[in-house]
């Protein structure tokens, strides 16, 4: 297949300044590709984004801390670089007219920028599990309504998105995610019970941010990208598995019904991913880092769900459908929200979840319209209401005990 890319192409980061932003900014600077950048959007880091854009220069740079925007201003003085501030500026960033969109906001932020940028027909390399857990039906036939396409970056998916041929993925039996397992894969429910904040932080392959460093430990991580895949590839919950691999060599693996299992195999590195999702449906070649596979013993076990009831709970709020997988999103994030701030034990962020949902089962949300935006953000403010209450309570026992 030759170069179809189309270069130069016009691109927006939104998230630049995190883990995976940073890691597309570098992928371009690597790979020495021809980029028009049309925004670079942050949550609070001023000084990196103002950084970035001095170095892409972007049409705009967006900040969505609003008391962030004078020291954004006075750092890209003089540059011609636009600003601006507020969670509105970063959809209408979204929502500008890039070809291609790296979607990495962290957490339920993600969703009306990303379906902003699924209507403006661009080409969204997905980072932010949020947007599909909350409103992945949505989000993908807007995608396709408007012309673009939803291609994943988290390896996982993007694995299957390498192998999973779609002319026969009717014959698929299995669709196998794989995990390290995370700092606690050989823990007792003990050790884990008195786990701290640092050690649950301590992620033995990735360098990531708190909220997905804490969701690959519980294993929630996971458990979100199950909920994903079954969106990204119509696969029914009972057709996905998790296998632990401490390696992370393999990324993910699709079995097909004549008994033939493939695998898409990279290093623990989320740039080859992002470079797929960038050169779709071609390859960008660049210095990427290359296996030896002579040097890496690979090991699988199953996931102990005892240890890690996220990844039943996930499965159980994708079998129930409906609201259930933003509000399970949503109790999750202010369940870590709470263990990193000390007020809860490690194990409580899965009890926590589990209690939300059981005390939301059978309410319905909706809004005017259906717009599911607004749908999902009726689910995810109640739901962490909910989880905040019951949290709550956790700490309250804990105080007295």
């Amino acid at each position: 297949m030759g170069m179809a890319l189309n270069l130069p192409r016009t691109v927006s980061v939104l998230g630049s300044t995190g883990s995976i932003g940073v890691s597309t900014l570098d992928l371009f600077e690597q790979a020495k590709v021809d980029v028009d950048v049309v925004a670079l959007t942050a949550g609070r880091n001023v000084e990196r984004l103002a950084e970035q854009a001095l170095r892409w220069r972007p049409r705009i740079a967006v900040i969505e801390d609003e008391a962030g925007l004078s020291a954004l201003r006075d750092r890209l003085k003089g540059s011609g670089i636009e600003t601006a501030a507020g969670a509105n500026a970063v959809r209408d960033a979204a929502a500008a007219e890039a070809q291609w969109v790296m979607s990495a906001i962290v957490g339920f932020a993600g969703l009306a920028p990303t379906l902003a940028a699924a209507k403006a027909g661009a080409v969204i390399a997905l980072a932010n599990k949020e947007s599909l857990v909350c409103a992945g039906p949505s989000l993908l036939r807007t995608a396709r309504m408007a012309g673009g396409a939803v291609v994943p970056v988290d390896s996982e998916h993007s694995a299957i998105f390498q192998v999973l041929d779609p002319e026969v993925a009717d014959q698929v039996s299995r669709l196998i995610l794989t995990s390290s397992g995370g700092p606690f894969r050989n823990a007792s429910r003990e050790e884990m019970a008195a786990a701290t904040p640092e050690r649950a932080l301590a992620h033995p392959n990735f360098s990531m941010g708190a909220k997905i460093s804490i969701d690959s430990a519980t294993m929630m991580n996971k458990g979100l990208e199950v909920i994903e895949a079954a969106y990204l590839f119509a696969m029914p919950p009972e057709r996905i598995e998790v296998l632990v691999h401490p390696q992370q060599i393999i990324h993910s693996l699709v079995e097909y019904a004549d008994g033939s299992t493939l695998a898409q195999l990279g290093p623990p590195d989320m740039r080859p991913p992002i470079a797929c999702a960038f050169a779709w449906p071609d390859r960008l070649p660049w210095p990427a880092p290359k296996l030896d596979l002579t040097q890496t013993p690979l090991t699988f076990q199953h996931p102990d769900f005892d240890r890690f009831p996220a990844l039943r709970i996930a499965k159980e709020a994708l079998r129930a459908g409906g609201h259930a997988p933003a509000a399970m999103n949503a109790a999750n994030e202010r369940a870590v929200s709470a263990f990193l701030d000390r007020r809860i034990g490690f194990l409580d962020i899965s009890a926590v979840v589990s209690e939300t949902l059981e005390r939301l089962d059978g309410m319905e949300f909706a809004a005017d319209g259906s717009d599911a935006v607004e749908c999902a953000r009726m689910t995810d403010t109640e739901a962490r209401r909910v989880a905040d209450d019951v949290v709550g309570g956790l700490a309250s026992r804990a105080a007295r005990a």
